[in-house]
């Protein structure tokens, strides 16, 4: 069975049950043994919350979370440090430390972010 890890924007459409969710993101999160949260993807929500930048939809992902069957990843060290060995193909700090925390913990990263998925198909150097 497989683990996943959810990028934030699939985290808010599956909580928000928005129809921009694919139906291979759907059945693969009903379908995963574990389904993961990063505390990084609620970082990155509050802040864009605290900025007034955050739909209605993230807000309630944020307060949502508890009441969720997911697993909350917190960061730790050996993410962090990871993403210094990851090639620099997306800017954002957050995406980096998502990827850095599916590759580290060999979980399944479910992104619509074709940037992302670039880093899925390349592994990080040993």
């Amino acid at each position: 069975m497989m683990r996943v890890l959810l990028d934030t924007h699939i985290y808010i459409w599956r909580v928000s049950k928005d129809r921009r969710l694919p139906t291979h993101f759907r059945e693969a999160i009903d379908d995963a043994k574990q389904v993961y949260i990063s505390t990084a993807s609620i970082w990155e929500l509050s802040i864009k919350s605290a900025r007034g930048k955050l739909e209605p939809d993230g807000e309630r992902a944020i307060d949502e979370l508890q009441r969720q069957p997911f697993i909350v990843l917190p960061v730790e060290l050996k993410h962090a440090k990871a993403v210094r060995s990851m090639p620099h193909l997306h800017r954002d700090p957050f995406d980096r430390v998502l990827v850095a925390q599916a590759l580290t913990e060999d979980l399944k990263f479910l992104t619509a972010d074709r940037q992302l998925r670039e880093y899925v198909r390349q592994a990080l150097p040993a």
